[in-house]
């Protein structure tokens, strides 16, 4: 969940009101768990977008009838990606002729999926990456997506690590998330709970996230609380709200002490 921009004006925010009380977070470790918070959170963006690619296909059928929509599918969309299909499995390479780049993120690396189960009430997806990247973070790990047809959700359980490209700084992690589409549609976005957890430079991170709502479009989430645990035995909370079609208020709190700070869309 990209904090990227989120970091600059936070830090300067720590320094002008002293977040240094004994029980919270200071200046130093702010710094370094919204900067966690950011890869991890891009990880799970670029994941997550790749697995959304692979959701055109008609609930019911044959498993590998399935799968062969999803190859024209591809085809038809991305002709930036390549393609082999195996049965049930198909193996996605993307980037063949340049950065494939999907609702607003580039991506590039290998994908492969397979159509477990394809039933009205219940669909499963195996997902595989290997260096998928958007050119600051690269992935490699898997996912088991399951799909509620009663609740129109989906859960993801993954185990992966990323890797910062620019200096090798890597997480290794695993996380429990159930999402469903924005107000039912996910051409808009999506909302999620659950958390993810990662082994860091510092030691082990925990993300609990709480009714996070999400648009695609935006840089942060528009509702929601993020709780992050951080190996230095201090929390920090993160909680959004809309103010207007451009801005967000986040609220970031650790110990007594909060602050706040408006992200604008690009």
């Amino acid at each position: 969940m990209p904090l990227r921009r989120l970091a600059p004006v936070a830090l300067i925010s720590l320094l002008a009101l002293g977040l240094i009380a004994c029980t919270a977070l200071t200046r130093e470790e702010a710094a370094q768990a919204l900067e966690e918070a950011e890869l991890s959170g891009q990880a799970s963006a670029l994941t997550s977008n790749s697995i959304e690619l692979t959701t055109t296909f008609t609930i019911g059928a044959a498993v590998e009838v399935a799968a062969g929509e999803l190859v024209t599918f591809y085809e038809a969309q991305l002709p930036c990606a390549e393609v082999a299909l195996a049965g049930a499995t198909l193996t996605i390479t993307y980037g063949v002729t340049g950065m494939c780049e999907y609702r607003g993120q580039r991506f590039a690396g290998s994908h492969s999926v397979t159509i477990m189960a394809n039933e009205m009430s219940q669909v499963i997806v195996s997902h595989s990456w290997d260096a998928l990247t958007n050119g600051e973070l690269s992935v490699t790990g898997t996912a088991m997506v399951t799909w509620n047809g009663a609740d129109l959700t989906r859960r993801v359980v993954h185990e992966t690590t990323w890797t910062r490209i620019s200096d090798g700084r890597q997480g290794v992690g695993s996380g429990d998330r159930t999402q469903a589409g924005l107000g039912g549609d996910i051409t808009q976005g999506f909302t999620v709970d659950g958390s993810r957890s990662w082994d860091g430079d510092a030691g082990l991170w925990v993300l609990g996230i709480d009714s996070v709502a999400w648009r695609w479009d935006d840089p942060v989430p528009e509702s929601g609380r993020y709780t992050l645990e951080t190996p230095f035995d201090k929390n920090l909370t993160l909680t959004f709200s809309r103010e207007d079609d451009t801005t967000i208020l986040v609220v970031a709190a650790s110990g007594a002490k909060e602050y706040e700070i408006r992200v604008n869309k690009r």
